[in-house]
């Protein structure tokens, strides 16, 4: 609430410079519009509440900066996935080791599952080891995240980058 929306009897002012001091409103109203400034309501559940003599826009345009200024720094993650099957060979191995190296080094996390397909099931042991010798061979640039769990017909396992932006 700014101004005259502030329908209090008595409020704490807060000004840049002095101490708080308890006051009426209207009283506390002439003095922000001494200043030009707007009297803008901080605290309603004080007692008695507390009120603040600021430039209201200016306000407003360093909270839309300060919240743009956060979503900039956010990081954003991308998830990169890699797919393997229970007898995937040495040389296709290699060739996703390569991609999923690059995709870390990238900052990206690394979603690799091995996808049994059929009766291919009965291999699920085999579909772990190649996983865990993927975050073997790739625990120079990745850390492992979540472990290799089979969800259905998947057993996934997630890789973080060490790498930070």
């Amino acid at each position: 609430m700014t101004n005259e929306k502030i329908r209090v009897p008595k409020v704490r002012v807060i000004q840049e410079g002095a101490e708080p001091q308890i006051m009426a409103t209207r009283d506390a109203l002439s003095l922000a519009k001494e200043q030009d400034l707007d009297l803008v309501m901080i605290t309603e559940k004080a007692d008695p509440p507390v009120v603040r003599i600021i430039d209201y826009k200016k306000f407003l345009y360093d909270q839309k900066k300060k919240q743009k200024e956060i979503q900039q720094k956010a990081q954003k993650v991308t998830v990169k996935e890699i797919r393997f099957g229970p007898n995937t060979d040495d040389h296709d191995y290699e060739f996703k080791l390569k991609h999923a190296r690059k995709f870390l080094e990238e900052g990206a996390k690394l979603k690799a599952f091995v996808f049994f397909k059929g009766r291919s099931i009965v291999y699920k042991d085999k579909g772990e080891i190649l996983l865990l010798r993927l975050a073997q061979d790739l625990e120079d640039v990745g850390k492992v995240e979540q472990l290799p769990k089979l969800e259905g017909k998947r057993m996934i396992m997630f890789i973080g980058s060490k790498k930070k932006k």
